[in-house]
């Protein structure tokens, strides 16, 4: 099962980029939608992604199972990730797991909300590889700009310190609402311990 948990970004993004392209064209020029509608929904759909990230990190890739098996299941859908958090090739699911999941994921937005879901799962797509790229940059850089650094110290501190708080990775949003936010004024900074976190050069 572990070779199912490694990828190369590159191909993820080759691969979904193209779609979302298409479909919100598709959406847009075949199935008389608006730019504002098309807009809203995608934009939507980049949203519930980040709700669907933190009950997906917290819930699922956090479970603790009581039999041996279901620990094993654990591990590899996470806690493989916290054990070499310097592995880049786990940053996003190979293809076939990927399009299952994908696949699985457009016929429930299908379902509950008919052709809008042509415009809501690129978005969703879209929060999934923003969430790859964030992924990577707390991973391997500084954070760009100040008011990205909580999410940065986070996402740090749920590696090292407490992996039951700080769920959010490309948002710290629902980590506010839900209380499993780190309160960062009270938190002192382990330079060593982020640096372990860090990829290699």
């Amino acid at each position: 099962m572990e070779v199912l948990t490694k990828s190369s970004p590159v191909v993820i993004f080759s691969m979904y980029i193209p779609l979302i392209v298409w479909i919100l064209y598709y959406s847009y020029t075949s199935k008389g939608f608006s730019a504002g509608q098309v807009a809203g929904a995608y934009i939507g759909g980049i949203f519930f992604w980040t709700l669907f990230e933190y009950f997906a990190h917290r819930f699922l890739f956090h479970m603790t199972p009581a039999s041996a098996w279901g620990q094993r299941v654990a591990y590899v859908l996470h806690g493989n990730r916290h054990e070499f958090p310097r592995d880049k090739t786990r940053l996003l699911m190979p293809p076939a797991p990927s399009l299952i999941i994908a696949g699985i994921a457009f016929s429930i937005f299908f379902l509950v909300a008919g052709n809008w879901a042509l415009m809501f799962f690129p978005g969703f797509i879209t929060g999934y590889l923003l969430y790859g790229s964030l992924h990577y940059s707390i991973h391997a850089l500084n954070p760009p700009f100040k008011w990205m650094k909580p999410l940065w110290r986070n996402h740090h501190l749920h590696h090292y310190k407490d992996d039951h708080r700080g769920f959010g990775v490309s948002s710290t949003l629902w980590d506010r609402v839900f209380g499993t936010m780190y309160d960062l004024k009270q938190e002192v900074e382990d330079k060593e311990k982020v640096k372990e976190l860090m990829y290699q050069s």
